[in-house]
């Protein structure tokens, strides 16, 4: 199989830190996503992208990546990993996230050799997740549920010893809490399984809210439009208002995760100016420099 270097991945240095590796991915994932991306290979691409993430985001996983890495492997070259399985031992539960991105639509799906054997998540007919006893009987996991799940209450199949379930998801769980099932522990007893949210690729949470960045162009900015955002529960039209700045956020009320009160969607403007590619759009913005300059001199 081949090594692959997920720094290369994301287009960041090895030290790149927390916050650098999350804006790569953001911005990769958003740009890869095979329900905006029109490139043939858009979706192996996606996946190679939250492959990547799913590793430089956890700390244990990077530094056991990075200690194989340091070893002086290079991008594509043969890798074949030491006999009895993969470099990275966790005690995270052992849950096989790509069965439960697979099924329900995250993205996630389709890791690969290589991140099956570094990190012994299993290969062929052993793939699975495995879980921990906790008590006479009880089994805890964790459990990775995509935002989509978490907003509309929904069913995930998942593998864990080796055996096939499906869980309902309860509408706007929150991180933390669990889900329980009962006999599908150890020796007839409950399987705990503890809810974490997966990473998306568009969206962020802070308590009930769902924060995204949208990328705007100067004129839009400056001149106002109305612009479809995508949400949870599908693309909504938001206004922008003329003379908005970047960093400015606005607004959309109850889409975000379901809840007594429900968290609303908060949409950050960021405003990029494209590069001029022709000779037609760099006389543009010489156009527009003359006439913001024109209008300095003529205020100052």
């Amino acid at each position: 199989m081949e090594f692959k270097d997920y720094y290369t991945t994301l287009g960041v240095e090895p030290t790149a830190g927390e916050a650098e590796i999350k804006t790569a991915y953001r911005r990769l994932a958003r740009k890869y996503h095979p329900d905006v991306s029109k490139e043939a290979d858009a979706e192996d691409k996606f996946k190679a992208v939250n492959e990547a993430y799913e590793v430089l985001r956890d700390p244990e996983k990077r530094k056991a990546y990075d200690q194989l890495r340091a070893q002086g492997y290079r991008p594509g070259e043969e890798y074949n990993p030491p006999p009895g399985g993969g470099q990275y031992h966790g005690h995270d539960g052992g849950f096989d996230f790509e069965d439960v991105f697979g099924n329900a639509g995250g993205g996630g799906a389709g890791f690969s050799d290589f991140f099956e054997s570094l990190f012994n998540r299993g290969r062929g007919g052993a793939r699975g997740g495995s879980a921990r006893q906790e008590g006479p009987g009880d089994t805890r996991a964790r459990l990775a549920v995509p935002l989509e799940t978490v907003y509309r209450g929904d069913s995930l199949r998942i593998t864990i010893n080796g055996k096939q379930l499906d869980v309902k998801v309860p509408k706007g769980i929150r991180p933390g809490q669990s889900i329980r099932l009962a006999g599908q522990g150890s020796n007839g007893g409950n399987l705990l399984l503890q809810v974490e949210y997966a990473p998306h690729p568009q969206f962020e949470v802070d308590d009930r809210n769902i924060l995204y960045t949208l990328e705007l162009t100067p004129w839009q900015a400056a001149l106002g439009t109305s612009i479809g955002v995508p949400t949870l529960g599908g693309t909504v039209e938001l206004k922008i208002p003329a003379g908005s700045d970047a960093g400015r956020r606005l607004r959309l009320r109850g889409r975000g995760l379901p809840g007594t009160t429900p968290g609303d969607q908060i949409v950050e403007l960021e405003i990029n100016a494209p590069v001029p590619v022709n000779d037609a759009q760099r006389k543009a913005y010489v156009q527009l420099q003359k006439a913001f300059e024109g209008k300095k001199a003529a205020e100052s």
